[in-house]
């Protein structure tokens, strides 16, 4: 139980790490940096971060089979940002988060069709709670009525099921590898993809024109730091070795997180229904920890297995 907890606690912290983001872009975006800038210089930062880890502590050859593999787990984390930035252009944020945190249910819908086994209560029951919960802290109640772009809402389900793709694949590809290697060729693979998608919508021009003069390194450093370093490391040291529902709705702190960074990062208030919110998350997260642990006291089962039995 105790390895699952540290396990569980890994993934949580992963989760904490991407809710710093939305801060930060929203710091960037106030100084003029665009979308291009913010995205280059945080997969760009990550991987070169990534790659003086690897130099010192994993110099491993990889075959060109894992590595593909691998930049597709990368591609995953790579379209969840782009999807979700993009979404945010045609939708208010507050619905933006609601849709994003889909990827807690998918990722249990992902687990049940891989695994054939149908989500337990206590998961059931977590799920709802996050669902609940999102919808409180999002702001979404009470807010005024607004008319929704079909396309926004497409590109923020998307970035939902990426990110369900992401946890997912991170627990499963190449896990016998060193932790460092995997999360290097991991983020190769975020930041070739975003190359890519750069060139295609903007053109060259739009990557080479990227400078990391005028501060756009300090936010491009501590994006890739929070964005990539930290949690593709975490990640693929905790969620090989825990199911895939539970570092789902592990990966639901992200939430909480990004609104307690926009209080003491963006001086932002949060009303009584987003606190409670907060509070019915948490809940929801440590609900399955918790019916997990009580249901292996009194079975003596697998407590990985408690989760999706």
């Amino acid at each position: 139980m105790l390895q699952l907890m540290k396990n569980s606690f890994y993934v949580f912290l992963a989760a904490c790490s991407f809710g710093i983001l939305s801060s930060i872009v929203k710091l960037a975006y106030q100084q003029g940096f665009t979308f291009q800038e913010v995205t280059l210089g945080q997969f760009g930062s990550g991987w070169l971060i990534m790659l003086i880890l690897m130099l010192i502590f994993s110099r491993k050859k990889v075959k060109l089979g894992p590595f593909i593999r691998l930049a597709g787990v990368g591609a995953c984390t790579c379209l969840t940002g782009v999807f979700y930035y993009l979404s945010l252009q045609s939708i208010p944020a507050s619905i933006a988060v609601v849709l994003l945190f889909q990827f807690t249910w998918i990722g249990v819908v992902i687990e049940v069709i891989t695994t054939r086994q149908r989500p337990s209560k206590a998961t059931v029951i977590s799920i709802l709670l996050l669902l609940l919960g999102t919808v409180l802290a999002g702001g979404v109640i009470g807010a005024n009525p607004m008319e929704l772009s079909v396309q926004g809402v497409f590109l923020g389900l998307m970035a939902a099921v990426m990110m369900a793709l992401f946890i997912f694949f991170s627990g499963r590809v190449e896990t016998a590898m060193p932790t460092i290697s995997r999360s290097f060729f991991t983020s190769t693979g975020s930041l070739l993809l975003l190359l890519l998608l750069h060139v295609t919508m903007y053109g060259p021009s739009a990557v080479l024109q990227v400078s990391l003069e005028n501060g756009l390194w300090i936010y491009g450093l501590i994006l890739g730091i929070f964005g990539v370093v930290i949690p593709v490391l975490l990640l693929a040291l905790g969620a090989p070795k825990i199911s895939i529902g539970l570092a789902s709705i592990l990966s639901a702190g992200e939430l909480p997180v990004a609104i307690l960074a926009s209080i003491f990062v963006l001086n932002e208030r949060v009303s009584a229904l987003q606190w409670i919110g907060i509070t019915v998350i948490l809940i929801g997260i440590a609900y399955p920890q918790v019916a997990g642990r009580k249901r292996q006291e009194e079975s003596g089962a697998n407590p990985i297995e408690s989760y999706s039995s």
